[in-house]
C-alpha cells in the first residue's frame, strides 16, 4: 500500500465520503424514574392461602412521549399494568401499576424518524430496569419474582399504528 508523506497509509476517499453523508445519531440516557406505582395484593387482603394457586398473569404495555423544553431532550413513558389471577377459579391474585420515565438526549435522528425512535428504541433501552422493578415488587409482594418476557416494542409501535388507522377510517367515512 502507498503511503502519504508523513509515513501514513491515505484514507480510501469513497469510506471517508460514507461516514460524512450518514448523520451521526447521539442519544444518552440523562435521567430515570418511577412516575407512579401501585401494587395490590389481593390474594392477601381476602386472608386466602396461596397453596393451590395457579397464577395466569396478563401483561399490558402503553407507551407515551414527548418532546422537553431544552433542545434535543425527550421524555419516554413506558406504563405497564400486570394482573395475576388463579387459573382454576379466575379469582384476582395481584394488580401492579408501573409508569417508568425516561429523558434522553436524541440528536441526528430524522425528524420523520423521530416518532419510531422515542416509541421504539428509547423504551428498549430502559427496559431491563423495569423488568428489575416488577420483578422485584412481585417478590417482596409475597409473590414468586416475575420476570416478564421482552417486550417487542416494534411490534407494539405497529400495532398502535394499525389501531390509530382504524379508528380513523370510520370518521372519515362518516364525513
Amino acid at each position: 500500500m502507498a503511503e502519504n508523506g508523513n509515513g501514513a497509509a491515505p484514507q480510501e476517499p469513497q469510506a471517508a465520503g460514507a461516514e460524512a453523508q450518514a448523520p451521526q445519531v447521539k442519544m444518552n440516557v440523562l435521567g430515570q424514574f418511577i412516575r407512579d406505582m401501585s401494587f395490590e395484593n389481593i390474594l392477601a387482603q381476602k386472608g386466602a392461602s396461596s397453596a393451590d394457586i395457579q397464577p395466569d398473569i396478563q401483561v399490558q404495555v402503553s407507551l407515551d412521549a414527548r418532546k422537553r423544553g431544552v433542545a434535543h431532550q425527550f421524555e419516554v413513558v413506558s406504563k405497564f399494568k400486570v394482573t395475576s389471577t388463579n387459573k382454576a377459579d379466575k379469582s384476582p391474585l395481584f394488580l401492579l401499576e408501573l409508569d417508568y420515565g425516561a429523558i434522553f438526549h436524541v440528536e441526528g435522528v430524522p425528524e420523520e424518524q423521530m416518532h419510531p425512535f422515542l416509541l421504539i428504541e428509547c423504551p428498549r433501552m430502559v427496559f431491563p430496569f423495569i423488568r428489575r422493578i416488577i420483578s422485584d415488587v412481585t417478590r417482596d409482594g409475597g409473590f414468586a419474582p416475575l420476570n416478564i418476557d421482552t417486550v417487542d416494542f416494534l411490534a407494539l409501535y405497529r400495532q398502535e399504528l394499525a389501531r390509530r388507522s382504524a379508528s380513523q377510517q370510520p370518521a372519515e367515512q362518516t364525513s
